[in-house]
């Protein structure tokens, strides 16, 4: 009876080590299994990114592809001597590179276009946010703004060429004036549908007027107004290059329109190329800029 006994606590004792061992396998395996679903995860992540930034290149792809291909097999030879293929185009570009000439003519119209640029966005977001806050003010000049700004920019170009003559001051006031009414018109609509209930709410609070711009009126307007600069920066850039072919010694439009005369067709090919460039970097660096003013809306977007 003593024996059996004894026995009991023994063969009882003898199980409960078991699971100690036991218990280690599951962990590891368990480990493995995380592991290995987050690099499942991680590469079927990576590999939708990549095949959604490919399928948005897709469109840019075939047209070098077709630039590159094109006028070497479907055009005619006398159509290649005016469309070169795009390595011969990146060649010509390569080259100009080299000798400083391309980033001279670039730093020109950079020049000439922010400061154009500025100065309009200075002039149309300040009368804009006047115009849209003081209604006779509106009334006043609304008839006067609506006759110029449907008056092409390019228009007035040989206008501004007579009165500055054909340095930089008619280029840069070219591009102010081209600039300023998208500024000017997407700043009034920015302040005049903020919402009625946030302005009441801000005055009921005691705010100034200064405190209400700077607090509820500018940044609900924000995406509106920079629809108007990033609509504005474009412009700056379009009229610019326009500008620089009438009259100008540096510049994109000078080396485009010069190398057009001179025959240089893929140097010609290379600063449109050069411009389109710059026109991106132009509106991502406005996206960018657009993003970090509006960061309010997007923490009050995600915390919703």
């Amino acid at each position: 009876m003593t024996t059996t006994l004894e026995q009991q606590p023994a063969a009882s004792a003898a199980p409960q080590s078991a699971p100690a061992v036991g218990h280690s396998g599951p962990t590891a395996s368990g480990l493995w299994r995380q592991r290995t679903t987050a690099a499942r995860a991680f590469v079927r992540t990576a590999a939708a990114r990549a095949g959604s930034g490919l399928w948005k290149a897709a469109g840019i792809i075939a047209f070098l592809a077709l630039w590159e291909l094109g006028p070497t097999y479907l055009a005619s030879p006398s159509t290649r001597v005016f469309l070169p293929p795009l390595h011969e185009v990146l060649a010509a570009w390569g080259k100009l590179f080299e000798s400083g000439t391309i980033q001279g003519h670039l730093a020109a119209s950079l020049t000439r276009s922010v400061s154009g640029f500025g100065a309009a966005l200075v002039a149309g977001v300040s009368l804009g946010l006047l115009i849209a806050w003081y209604g006779q003010l509106n009334a006043v000049l609304n008839p006067l703004l609506e006759l110029f700004r449907n008056t092409a920019a390019l228009a007035l170009l040989p206008v501004f060429t007579l009165l500055l003559g054909i340095g930089e001051e008619s280029k840069i006031s070219i591009v102010a004036y081209a600039a300023f009414f998208p500024v000017l018109l997407n700043t009034i609509a920015g302040v005049k549908t903020v919402d009625p209930l946030l302005i009441r709410a801000a005055k009921s609070l005691g705010l100034s007027s200064l405190a209400l711009f700077r607090k509820v009126i500018l940044p609900s307007a924000v995406p509106t107004i920079f629809t108007g600069i990033r609509m504005a920066g474009t412009a700056s850039i379009l009229v610019l290059i326009a500008a620089e072919m009438v009259g100008a010694k540096a510049g994109l439009g000078y080396l485009i329109v010069n190398a057009q005369s001179s025959f240089l067709i893929p140097d010609m090919y290379a600063g449109i190329l050069t411009v389109s460039l710059l026109g991106l970097t132009v509106n991502f660096l406005l996206v960018a800029l657009e993003r970090h003013f509006s960061r309010w809306r997007t923490a009050v977007g995600s915390g919703s």
